[in-house]
């Protein structure tokens, strides 16, 4: 953690954050992120939050997080949850569901780490070890790194579904509600990836 002295017996520190809370269209993104407690993270620069980051600096963090991670410095996961299971259980739980499998993939032993997540976020309880941050990724680089990978990841998968979705140019927006995304729905009706229950007011 920042400016602070772990416990001995604390090898890792892993930070949560999601991406895609509030788009209409797409998945959920969320990132647990593994790094060693005395990772030195000077290379990267000063702490900022990944959506003032232009979306060129977040790739360049992330093309040197990616070396990383085949040295086996780092490690990280990304999971996604669908529109439909959205509309089905809800963004909360979708959320909650996900980080658990998110973290899980890190294959780290709770009593050998501290856990930081971004927002209201919170990890399952057999991580003793855990505090939740409000702005956590201007303040702890853990979550910072896991709001960039979720972010530059999601963003990739909507210019995928932009291919998929020409209609909607979900490669501009990335699913938010935009005036000229609600235009498209207006225009064209909702498609496979949009969220039924964030898309009342047009159906």
């Amino acid at each position: 953690m920042k400016n602070k002295r772990l416990p001995k017996d604390i090898k890792f520190v892993v930070g949560i954050d999601e991406v895609g809370r509030g788009p209409l269209a797409g998945p959920v993104a969320v990132c647990a992120f593994k790094m060693p407690a005395k990772f030195n993270t000077k290379s990267f620069g000063p702490l900022k939050d990944s959506k003032k980051l232009k979306p060129k600096q977040r790739k360049e963090i992330l093309a040197k997080l990616i070396k990383l991670k085949k040295n086996k410095v780092i490690d990280y996961f990304v999971s996604y949850e669908s529109a439909q299971r959205i509309d089905k259980i809800g963004i909360s739980k979708a959320i909650k569901n996900y980080l658990e499998k998110s973290i899980e993939r890190l294959k780290v032993k709770s009593e050998e780490c501290i856990v930081l997540l971004d927002g209201g976020l919170k990890a399952p309880e057999k991580y003793k070890n855990q505090k939740t941050i409000i702005k956590g990724d201007e303040k702890e680089r853990a979550i910072a790194f896991a709001s960039i990978v979720a972010k530059v990841s999601r963003d990739a998968l909507m210019c995928r579904l932009a291919k998929k979705y020409p209609k909607y140019s979900f490669e501009i927006h990335k699913g938010y509600g935009t005036k000229k995304h609600c235009e498209s729905i207006k225009e064209n009706g909702l498609c496979f990836e949009h969220r039924r229950c964030y898309c009342k007011n047009f159906v």
